[in-house]
């Protein structure tokens, strides 16, 4: 597998939590807004995504739970009934959006001083990287050789090992790849070989990373081999049950893990 991608899109609002003022949540004062605008406790279950059982319930609990009804419901006569907000409805109503507003602000101020903290932002960065391959390791770029075709990138890992990862000149460009920036390689278990020789070099890969075994899952057909690289990340191997058997694979045992430099996909983490 060949590629790259780069994560524009990860949001900067680290931290963010739902207002609750006395068991009153959000979805309670979404219904009484809607009912405010609408005046119906039909329109206004639709607007909020509930059903009109459902809004009754929830008003009928705000009611009980209030030493003042907040929500006056007419039926019949000359103007057909309706639902409103009673005074005490609307008076709760403009206290919660404006405890709401100090809320928000609250928050923004939490992310702008998080936005001051490099450390926490990088941590908080690779936390939501999501991403259908089974290996996630973060390093720096260490060195950028372009080719006719293809580019070298290595990145140097926590551990000082290193992998090389091969991408195509477009995506060299598309990344605007630096030297020292954070690189996250996503790696898949499949394009991994384990071998326990003390010197691999016969292998012709280039990527040759050492761990150590320290857990095995096993069933009749494939075995998932977790090894810790010297730098602390988990690395995973698929192999087959019978490489395992084998390689003879215990807890504890020393393994290198091998791979081409077109198995990684580079990554680069948004600057700030």
């Amino acid at each position: 597998m060949t590629g790259s991608l780069k994560h524009n899109n990860i949001s900067t609002t680290w931290v963010n939590g739902e207002l609750r003022l006395a068991g009153l949540d959000s979805r309670m004062i979404a219904l009484l807004k809607a009912i405010e605008q609408s005046g119906s406790i039909n329109q206004a279950a639709k607007q909020v995504g509930l059903s009109y059982k459902g809004a009754w319930q929830i008003i009928d609990r705000a009611n009980n739970g209030s030493p003042k009804t907040l929500v006056s419901t007419a039926t019949g006569g000359s103007k057909g009934g309706g639902t409103c907000l009673t005074e005490a409805g609307r008076a709760l109503l403009a206290l919660f959006t404006n405890l709401e507003q100090q809320h928000q602000q609250f928050l923004d101020q939490l992310n702008l001083n998080l936005a001051d903290d490099a450390d926490t932002v990088l941590l908080l960065q690779r936390l939501v990287v999501k991403t259908s391959a089974r290996n996630q390791i973060f390093g720096s770029i260490a060195e950028i050789r372009p080719g006719a075709v293809n580019a070298e990138v290595t990145v140097k890992l926590k551990g000082g090992g290193q992998v090389v990862a091969n991408i195509t000149q477009t995506s060299l460009s598309n990344l605007d790849l630096q030297a020292g920036a954070d690189a996250v390689l996503l790696i898949n278990s499949a394009d991994i070989t384990l071998s326990t020789d003390s010197d691999p070099g016969h292998y012709v890969a280039r990527n040759r990373l050492s761990g150590t075994v320290i857990r095995i899952q096993q069933d009749e057909m494939n075995a998932e081999v977790i090894a810790l690289l010297l730098g602390g990340e988990t690395l995973a191997a698929l192999i087959t049950s019978e490489s395992a058997r084998s390689l003879a694979l215990v807890s504890g045992m020393k393994v290198w893990a091998i791979f081409n430099s077109n198995a990684p996909v580079l990554g680069v983490m948004p600057q700030h």
